[in-house]
């Protein structure tokens, strides 16, 4: 099996479900610091919407976790222990709420893979598992390739984003799929990126986003989690 582009009829069908809204990871629940730039009046139409979300991917969670989550798909197929990258995974949350936004989902789609779509050994029960790491268990365990797998993980996480930012701002619908049909050549640049790199590979430098995720904490009205 390899990272290639081919993808067969049932991995196909995976992936629609894996991230589809439907899936109950709860990421709608989650706007990654969105509403505090929009509380603090840095979130006001669709361009700025599209840079903050664009930067969440290239210098924040986005790639990061893309990174991660192909290399936990490498160990998982060689046989590797993920333990590693699981522990790397929750030391590079930058802050507490991204850590929960992280690791909720991670442990709720742990619980949909164990319960609909069940591999040999349980997902749950590993400790908290952050959602490139759970997701890249799975997609290995599934057979699924790593190429679409990256891509509809960084697509999702764009989707969730651009979700947030039509309620937020607010955007209308069109205006949300503006923003996706711009966004999707910018997460298949950063998942050929991302199946081609390694550990060393990681960083990024959100700062901007990374400060409101630390101010949405003390947010006194807020509709997200994060």
């Amino acid at each position: 099996m390899s990272g290639g582009e081919v993808i067969d009829a049932a991995a196909l069908a995976r992936l629609a479900a894996w991230f589809s809204p439907a899936c109950p990871v709860g990421a709608f629940s989650y706007s990654h610091g969105l509403e505090r730039l929009c509380e603090d009046g840095a979130l006001a139409n669709r361009q700025d919407a599209e840079t903050a979300i664009a930067l969440a991917l290239t210098d924040g969670s986005g790639r990061t976790d893309a990174i991660l989550l192909a290399e936990t798909w490498r160990a998982q197929t060689d046989g590797r222990s993920v333990e590693p990258l699981r522990q790397l995974s929750l030391a590079l949350a930058p802050t507490a709420e991204r850590w929960q936004e992280s690791v909720r989902q991670g442990n709720a789609f742990a619980a949909v893979i164990d319960g609909a779509w069940p591999l040999g050994v349980p997902l749950a029960g590993r400790g908290d598992l952050p959602y490139p790491v759970a997701v890249g268990l799975a997609g290995a365990g599934h057979g699924v390739p790593l190429r679409p797998l990256v891509h509809g993980f960084l697509m999702a996480f764009a989707a969730n984003l651009i979700s947030a930012a039509v309620r937020l701002v607010p955007l209308g619908q069109t205006d949300g799929q503006r923003l996706t049909a711009r966004l999707s050549d910018l997460a298949d640049t950063l998942t050929q990126e991302a199946c081609a790199a390694d550990l060393d590979d990681i960083g990024g430098a959100a700062l901007g986003l990374d400060l409101a995720s630390m101010r949405h904490e003390c947010q006194e009205v807020r509709l997200y989690r994060s």
